[in-house]
């Protein structure tokens, strides 16, 4: 590994020792600013020269996002043939412009830096030059200590070897403590903030889902290792998140994601500011649906009551058309009666005509006598 990487040691090792140089002039050269302050500005230098990939990077996990529905409809139509599914996916690669590995790019590339300035620190903490640090900077960088722990000390090293660098354990172990909490809630931040402002919700893609679980990932993993880094090593990975978290801050405020949160409150800005120019008609139908909305009248409370019959009327307005159906009803049966004894009496006198002509006949027919015939007189 120290053969691999020695180009970079003495790289790593000159760019702090410069800055050592240049803080010297204000501090004290053995003092935990001037070797600080040193590697906080290895880092600024590393992310400057860092930001075309940033923005390569940016651009490639918008690409992803994008192709997201193209890339899991690939995955259904060919889910029995992987070879085409892979030809298929570098095809789509090529035709957008897109590289899947370009959004670990600035990571992959501060790598070898964040090796190179672990090694050198541990260099330090065993005795050993490194690079361009001779013996007299190598003493000085021992005495260095920030808020009472040195450079080259970790959370993890015993007491006498903490007690050779002139630190205490508590001194040492406290701010590893504060150092990785904060390196844990600024990725954390980090990446919430990429997933709450910057990603556009109309479109839900596995991609989120990856996202959120690093989210939760990354901090974890920050506190794994961070109790086996040296506290120079601390300082270096903080300076990289919080530049992070600004960097981002930065881009989804001045260039979000379109269809985002953050996107329609640049929209908003910029249209308060008059800087927006829209489209009439988008305009008239936004507004159109605002006054739809203003007008829309919400239904009035019902009581239970009222929902279990369906929305009927007030208990006293049922009441009232119970009573009225009720005494309709009754003045149409007192009515049919009387139609039905009316009936009755009409046809018991046309009986009663019937049988009184009959018996009239008849008492007719006693009243007269047959004349007998004359051969009987």
């Amino acid at each position: 590994m120290d053969t691999i990487l020695g180009p970079l040691y003495i790289a790593v090792s000159w760019i702090i020792v410069q800055f050592h140089s240049f803080y010297s002039l204000i501090f004290d050269k053995n003092s935990g600013a001037a070797w600080g302050l040193s590697i906080v500005s290895l880092v600024v230098l590393i992310r400057i020269c860092l930001i075309p990939l940033f923005v390569k990077q940016i651009k490639s996990t918008r690409n992803m996002q994008a192709l997201q529905p193209k890339m899991k409809a690939i995955q259904e139509r060919y889910k029995s043939d992987k070879q085409r599914q892979s030809e298929e996916m570098m095809k789509l690669y090529k035709e957008t412009g897109t590289n899947p590995l370009s959004s670990c790019l600035p990571i992959l590339a501060q790598s070898p830096f964040f090796i190179s300035l672990y090694q050198v620190l541990s260099h330090i903490a065993q005795n050993k030059t490194v690079g361009v640090i001779d013996q007299p900077l190598l003493e000085s960088a021992q005495k260095a200590h920030i808020f009472g722990a040195p450079l080259a000390a970790k959370f993890m090293d015993s007491a006498e070897k903490i007690q050779s660098l002139g630190a205490s354990v508590v001194d040492v172990r406290v701010v590893t403590i504060i150092m990785i909490v904060l390196m844990s809630a600024s990725q954390f931040y980090t990446q919430r903030q990429l997933m709450t402002k910057n990603v556009d919700l109309t479109v839900k893609t596995p991609f989120m889902q990856q996202q959120k679980m690093l989210m939760y990932v990354f901090p974890i993993m920050f506190a794994v290792f961070g109790i086996n880094f040296p506290v120079g090593v601390l300082v270096y990975w903080l300076t990289t998140n919080v530049w992070t978290m600004g960097q981002q801050m930065f881009v989804i405020r001045r260039n979000p994601t379109p269809g985002s949160k953050a996107f329609e409150e640049r929209q908003e800005r910029l249209r308060a500011a008059g800087k927006l120019v829209e489209d009439p008609a988008a305009v008239e139908a936004k507004q159109a649906a605002e006054e739809a909305r203003q007008n829309r009248q919400q239904p009035k409370r019902q009581s239970k009551s009222q929902r279990q019959t369906g929305g009927a009327a007030p208990a006293g307005g049922a009441q009232n058309r119970t009573r009225a159906g009720s005494a309709s009803g009754a003045g149409q049966g007192a009515a049919k009666k009387q139609s039905l004894e009316k009936k009755d009496a009409q046809d018991g006198k046309e009986k009663g005509g019937a049988s009184g002509s009959r018996t009239a006949k008849s008492g007719q027919r006693k009243g007269q006598q047959r004349p007998k015939h004359p051969s009987k007189k």
